[in-house]
């Protein structure tokens, strides 16, 4: 067990918030969606919290980056993107951090580092480690967190980029978030290995299989791997997590038990933060309360301020395109 008393204070308020803030802003997105004012596709980070707040605390967004798969809503929120703009984004509204061309699966912000949001399995892997070639090659101080799900860990792009980011000992730190499952396929059974962290031996990498419900075990592990990026040892994490939810809006996730999601559910990484603060007297039940309350309002405010934006202009289709 960790110590928790050795985190400030402040910190692990940041991080509990940060985690509550996602679960409130998912669940209206949620229900927005099934009230059909979201379009297209919806990937909840529901019950994952933990790896992506845990992870992007570590950061320093004006030098760091981040680059993460078609379920970013999460990684999105713990970069600072505003709560109001990517909702915007999941109505399709001009105000959207996408200008509303993106949607669920495109988030991005240039100025906060956070450079989506790739809605094909597995693409993004290659673009982080050219993120983190550009960091070496101008001799900036700077990581790159590439996030990705199991599923996308036995594409052969996965491969080829382990390979060359270690040859070139670019700064990244890859993380797959292992959530049990690849769209509705357990992952136990498409893979020879069921601990992913050794695959880095294979490219003379660092690797590590966390807790990804524990936050605490995930902002530690993530902390000392950006130390051996930056000192030219590219790291791979395997965090473990779960997803409550189906693989996307649409699916009803009929390929599991009820049992099984109540026995995760019983893990669920807001609670095991809150009620350790709250056994070691660094927050009150009612703080709780407060800081829950103050997020359903603020994604209450993101639909209201999302259903009242405009729709992109007709000439927004030739913007922002390369042909």
């Amino acid at each position: 067990m960790i110590d928790i008393k050795k985190y400030d204070k402040e910190l692990l308020m940041d991080m509990l918030e940060k985690m509550v803030l996602i679960r409130r802003f998912e669940e209206k997105a949620a229900q927005s969606y099934g009230l059909r004012k979201i379009g297209g596709f919806l990937h909840l980070y529901i019950g994952e919290e933990a790896v992506a707040v845990g992870a992007i605390q570590n950061l320093n967004l004006s030098k760091d980056y981040v680059l993460t798969t078609y379920r970013d809503h999460g990684h999105a929120l713990a970069c600072g993107l505003t709560p109001n703009s990517l909702m915007a984004e999941l109505y399709g509204k001009i105000t959207g951090c996408s200008k509303g061309k993106g949607g669920s699966m495109h988030f991005f912000d240039e100025k906060k580092h956070f450079y989506g949001g790739n809605g094909i399995v597995g693409a993004h892997i290659p673009i982080a480690a050219g993120v983190g070639l550009k960091i070496k090659y101008l001799k900036e101080d700077g990581v790159v967190l590439c996030f990705f799900g199991d599923g996308a860990i036995h594409q052969g792009s996965f491969h080829e980029t382990l390979n060359m980011t270690k040859i070139w000992e670019i700064p990244v730190i890859f993380i797959c978030e292992n959530n049990q499952y690849g769209m509705g396929t357990d992952f136990k059974r498409v893979s020879s290995i069921q601990d992913f962290s050794i695959m880095a031996g294979s490219y003379g990498m660092y690797g590590e299989q966390v807790n990804g419900m524990n936050i605490l075990e995930v902002y530690d592990t993530v902390k000392k791997s950006i130390e051996k990026a930056k000192n030219g040892i590219p790291v791979l994490l395997e965090a473990k997590t779960y997803r409550y939810k189906g693989h996307s809006a649409s699916d009803p996730a009929k390929y599991r038990s009820k049992d099984e999601l109540e026995k995760y559910k019983s893990q669920d990484p807001i609670l095991i933060l809150k009620n350790e603060m709250i056994k070691n007297n660094l927050l009150k039940e009612e703080e709780f309360e407060d800081i829950d309350i103050k997020c359903k309002k603020i994604a209450k405010e993101a639909a209201d301020y999302a259903e009242k934006s405009d729709e992109p202009d007709l000439n927004e289709l030739y913007t922002d395109i390369l042909i």
